[in-house]
């Protein structure tokens, strides 16, 4: 989900989102992920241990600019946003499941339905060939 979701938001090419708000490769806006990775019940502990470990302030503002440049930072945050879904994660290979839990979650405001198969397919045989 992660590669996929990365290769889907940025292309793995930006930080910083071009002509935008949006931090990290995962493309995360602190009004939105960022704030509701922080407070919600099923993340929030989590990255608070995460940020103590990273030695970064416990702050919004402080962590929405940290993660365009701390990637261990930016994929804790969107795997914890992952969390915050109540939904199980779709098993490995359910393309549509994972549109649908990407669309619930990132809430893009543009979506890229027509990219979405090759991001999928990339991040698929990416992790099938991972030891």
């Amino acid at each position: 989900m992660l590669v996929a979701i990365g290769g889907q938001e940025s292309g793995w090419a930006a930080r910083r989102q071009y002509g935008g708000p949006a931090r990290s490769y995962f493309q995360c806006e602190r009004g939105g992920a960022i704030h509701g990775v922080m407070n919600h019940p099923a993340s929030k502990a989590a990255l608070q241990g995460v940020v103590s470990a990273l030695d970064i302030p416990w702050d919004e503002a402080t962590i929405y600019e940290a993660i365009a440049w701390n990637d261990t930072l930016a994929v804790c945050l969107a795997r914890l946003l992952l969390f915050t879904d109540p939904r199980p994660l779709p098993a490995i290979g359910d393309q549509t499941g994972a549109w649908d839990a990407y669309i619930r979650l990132w809430r893009p405001g543009k979506p890229k339905p027509e990219t979405w198969p090759d991001r999928y397919g990339n991040a698929v045989r990416v992790v099938a060939a991972s030891p």
